[in-house]
């Protein structure tokens, strides 16, 4: 029988498509969150890909410091014939229905404050191998600080883009996969007990994508919504 104090580890669906050859890839790479600096707010940006104007619109909040920005393409009306089509993903209806909130004609800016008291986020990833990217995910912590049961994780490859890329008004994080996951919570831990989960997978990269400025943004989202820890990657020497 099992210490029932003992560190419970859960593991969502280890999932690699390419195991023999992301996850070396993975452990070798310094592109970690760690001794990154702790994002206070995650700010959403979301785009119709039918609005031609909405990407290079003056108006676009930039991502303030302490804050992080990710920024969503829709789907549009127009299909393929959308003037963002190129990045758009059905990922961001993911997100807006998680929000619970109706896709916009055009933009749609939302920011959330991180709480950062549940526990450790670590998001990490590899290189680039046959047109995939080994990514992970990691939360941790002591259950008496853990409230908020079950918890669901995000994990988001994002393409960074410095300000002026295609007439931006700003630099922008454009999603371009995205890893959701949840613990359901089933183990009760006690107070003095730690947890930890982890998500690997092995992510698509989308024909198009300028490997040089992949990523990875992670937050972790408790049962009435509220984000309680969020962690971004980067590379040694970027």
């Amino acid at each position: 029988m099992s210490d029932p104090h003992a560190t419970r580890v859960t593991v969502f669906s280890a999932l690699l498509l390419a195991a023999g050859l992301a996850q070396p890839a993975l452990a070798q790479s310094s592109c970690t969150s760690d001794g990154q600096q702790r994002p206070a707010v995650l700010v959403e940006r979301f785009i119709n890909a039918d609005c031609a104007t909405c990407w290079t619109d003056p108006a676009t909040p930039p991502a303030v410091r302490g804050a992080v920005a990710l920024d969503w393409v829709l789907p549009g009306g127009q299909g393929e014939d959308a003037p963002l089509s190129a990045v758009a993903t059905r990922d961001a209806l993911k997100r807006l229905q998680a929000l619970a909130t109706a896709p916009p004609a055009g933009s749609l800016n939302l920011r959330t404050p991180v709480q950062g008291r549940a526990g450790a986020l670590r998001v990490a990833h590899g290189l680039p191998v046959s047109g995939y990217i080994g990514a992970s995910i990691a939360f941790s912590g002591t259950a008496g600080r853990a409230a908020g049961q079950p918890w669901t994780g995000w994990l988001a490859l994002v393409e960074t883009l410095p300000v002026g890329t295609e007439g931006s008004p700003v630099p922008r994080n454009l999603v371009r996969n995205l890893v959701q996951t949840q613990w359901d919570g089933r183990n009760q831990l006690s107070k003095q007990e730690r947890f930890r989960f982890i998500e690997s997978r092995s992510m698509d990269v989308p024909a198009g994508t300028n490997t040089d400025r992949l990523r990875v943004i992670g937050w972790v989202q408790d049962a009435q919504g509220r984000i309680v820890a969020a962690a971004q990657s980067r590379c040694a020497g970027k």
